[in-house]
């Protein structure tokens, strides 16, 4: 008979390899809510039902922290907002809340087109290309001139170097096996993902050396000084906003344009309204296009960048009439939520934009971004950058689903340091681009 934490570890090992397949099938099994043991974390019940998403996101503030250990502690830090909880959640949440606000962020609309604009002349007609990457280079590109207000080509290349390296080595096994953080003689996983840490970290301490607190710049880090920040809590916030603010919004990207590709009459219509208004209408105003944000907003349902919502109770909370005790994880499983029959009907497994016309989900069965009081300060900026690069995108090139991609199963997304992915590259050939001039 298989142990205890040998079976808690096969349950971790099927959860990361693929975790919707996983969630579905627990629930399909011991319905909802149902518990996952995973290794060195506490227990944690998941819900997938509005009804449970309610409750969690309806509990009082200070019944809910964020769980111990965390699996992205050692990517964003302890003191990011993320793991924050009580006053020094709030205190942060309120520092940067000015800069996430609306009317700023509208103001970012020329930096996220012109990134798109960069990327796309990259691109050859005849040539292939690989979304989800092509989309983590346009939304990195975007958070370091808009957060760091970097636009040196060579500055900005160290960054991106940096970033990628600490992200491709914090693995799955990594995230959710913590026995693996070991060192052994600078050659282990761990010891590559450490300095990998190390280099970012350099980078950002080099860069708000140099900054006067005094004045405050267009971008968010010069104005978060300017607002009296110190700068090492900063630096914890900044780690945050570039992992985070350019992942999630990357493979968000990347699943919009590959389902678009799948379906050519549906890219039709898209093309259509963006035809009617990209020469007549500045960046900004884009994202207020209805087709474009309802595709977004239905690869965002489909394809949660971040799958599940975890919350860990400080008091004892019922769920769909299961009383879960303090100490215990309470979760939101995103895959299960957002194609709940009763919400999202008897098609929810089709990608279908036009579900989103006639009649607004409740942040109960639509929840990308998480929700109550910890949902994500940055849904605002990554629904409206989202828009607008596959806006750019759409109106700078055509491009084409690869003949057998056509048929091919849609493919399940893996964890990738904050985030997911797809399992296999999402490509695309590139048909021909638009002439500059």
């Amino acid at each position: 008979m298989i142990g205890t934490q040998a079976r808690n570890a096969l349950h971790t090992v099927a959860a990361i390899g693929n975790p919707e397949g996983y969630l579905r099938w627990r629930a399909a099994h011991d319905g909802d809510p149902f518990r996952v043991r995973f290794p060195g974390l506490p227990p944690v019940w998941f819900t997938g039902h509005p009804d449970g998403a309610r409750e969690i996101f309806r509990a009082p503030l200070e019944s809910l922290e964020p769980p111990t250990p965390n699996p992205i502690a050692p990517l964003v830090g302890s003191s990011s907002l993320i793991l924050l909880s009580g006053a020094a959640h709030q205190h942060v949440r309120k520092l940067l809340g000015p800069a996430f606000h609306r009317a700023q962020i509208r103001g970012y609309a020329d930096i996220i087109a012109a990134a798109a604009r960069a990327e796309t002349a990259r691109w050859r007609p005849g040539g292939r290309v690989e979304v989800g990457a092509a989309a983590r280079s346009i939304t990195l590109r975007v958070i370091l001139e808009a957060v760091l207000g970097v636009d040196d080509a060579r500055r900005r290349a160290e960054y991106v170097g940096a970033v990628s390296e600490l992200l491709n080595a914090y693995t799955g096994p990594l995230m959710f096996l913590p026995p693996l953080r070991q060192r052994f003689f600078g050659r282990s996983g761990w010891d590559r993902f450490c300095r990998a840490r190390d280099s970012l970290n350099g980078l950002l301490d080099a860069d708000l050396a140099q900054r006067r607190p005094a004045t405050a710049g267009r971008d968010i880090a010069s104005s978060l000084l300017a607002a009296g920040a110190a700068r090492p809590e900063l630096r914890a916030q900044l780690v945050t906003l570039l992992i985070a603010g350019h992942e999630t919004t990357a493979t968000a990207v990347g699943w919009a344009l590959y389902r678009l590709h799948r379906d050519p009459l549906l890219l039709d219509r898209v093309r259509g309204e963006l035809d009617q208004h990209v020469d007549s209408v500045q960046p900004a105003q884009l994202a207020d296009l209805p087709l474009l944000g309802a595709v977004c907003d239905e690869a965002l349902r489909l394809h949660p960048p971040v799958p599940i919502v975890l919350r860990q109770l400080t008091e004892p909370l019922e769920v769909r009439g299961q009383r879960i005790p303090a100490g215990h994880v309470a979760g939101v499983a995103l895959p299960l939520l957002h194609t709940d029959p009763a919400a999202w009907g008897s098609d929810a497994a089709a990608f279908n934009p036009d579900r989103f016309d006639t009649e607004r989900a409740t942040p109960f069965e639509f929840a990308p971004f998480g929700g109550g009081h910890r949902r994500c300060i940055g849904a605002t900026l990554a629904e409206y950058e989202m828009r607008i690069v596959v806006a750019t995108i759409l109106s700078q090139s055509r491009l084409a689903l690869p003949a057998p991609d056509r048929v091919r199963p849609i493919p399940p997304a893996v964890p990738h340091g904050i985030a997911t992915r797809s399992r296999r590259p999402l490509l695309l050939d590139v048909m021909s681009l638009q002439t500059a001039g």
